[in-house]
């Protein structure tokens, strides 16, 4: 059987691909497990540093496999109860609460469909790339849901602002690449067959920082986006620098400095 999800774990990199091309790359229960699984693994895994998200074939991902859920559903004499629907849905969301705690920097790249929950795996993202062919959109108001779901009412307004937010989510339509970078969805815009080589420079940057740095530096971000004032952000701030300057990787980093060298870090 075809593994939904592939991991390629190179020099402190992990390449994680959704694998499902010929149903663009739909969550199904085998992918949405697999995805929950991974993330849920990164909190205390000090090998891996960095995450790629992307997916296989011409699409990153369609959101749900309605097609198989709705078979699903066809083969049952009475549908879901409330609390097993909760446990379902929930099921989806923890995928992206696992990516916003997970301490790696995730770089996301994007080509053709991201729709739905493909759409919220994007945005889960700390960083994302779009090729040319990238189409987003909060497809749920358009299947007779709300359009707030797996976070994207929190992701969007963040990212674009609540007047671009409230266009795509109220309606469902698609926003192009070009448009994405134009409002800073998105980092980058190049071709699909460019996108590896784009995350190059990004990974280099961050493989280049100390990496009790760059896992402290997302959980600065995360907090700050949230914090309910300036002195919280700075208490947080003040506390991650006096943890990074009594690690043995702040004196790797002054002496490569100071040297004129790149610095070699101890992966812990």
């Amino acid at each position: 059987m075809t593994q939904p999800l592939l991991i390629d774990h190179a020099d402190g990199v992990d390449w994680v691909t959704l694998n499902r091309p010929d149903s663009l790359n739909a969550l199904n229960p085998e992918l949405i497990d697999a995805l929950n699984v991974y993330f849920g693994q990164l909190q205390r895994n000090r090998d891996t540093r960095i995450v790629v998200l992307k997916g296989a074939g011409k699409n990153f991902c369609a959101g749900l496999d309605l097609k198989e859920a709705m078979a699903r559903r066809a083969t049952r004499q009475e549908p879901p109860g409330v609390t097993e629907s909760l446990d379902s849905q929930r099921r989806i969301a923890d995928i992206v609460m696992l990516m916003r705690r997970c301490p790696q920097p995730i770089i996301a790249l994007v080509h053709g469909a991201a729709a739905g929950g493909g759409f919220a795996l994007a945005l889960a993202a700390d960083i994302r790339i779009a090729g040319r062919s990238a189409r987003m959109n909060c497809a749920f108001i358009k299947l007779g849901l709300g359009g707030c779901d797996i976070g994207t009412s929190y992701f969007l307004p963040r990212l674009v602002g609540v007047s671009v937010a409230s266009e795509l989510i109220l309606t469902g339509r698609f926003i192009g690449a070009e448009r994405a970078l134009m409002v800073g969805l998105v980092s980058e815009l190049v071709e699909d067959d460019q996108l590896d080589e784009a995350a190059a420079p990004f990974i280099d940057a961050m493989l280049a920082a100390s990496p009790i740095g760059l896992r402290l530096s997302k959980e600065c971000l995360n907090m700050a986006v949230d914090a309910g004032s300036i002195e919280q952000v700075i208490a947080l701030e003040d506390r991650n620098q006096v943890l990074c300057s009594r690690s043995e990787d702040f004196d790797e980093g002054i002496s490569a400095f100071l040297e004129k060298r790149k610095p070699v870090y101890i992966r812990r």
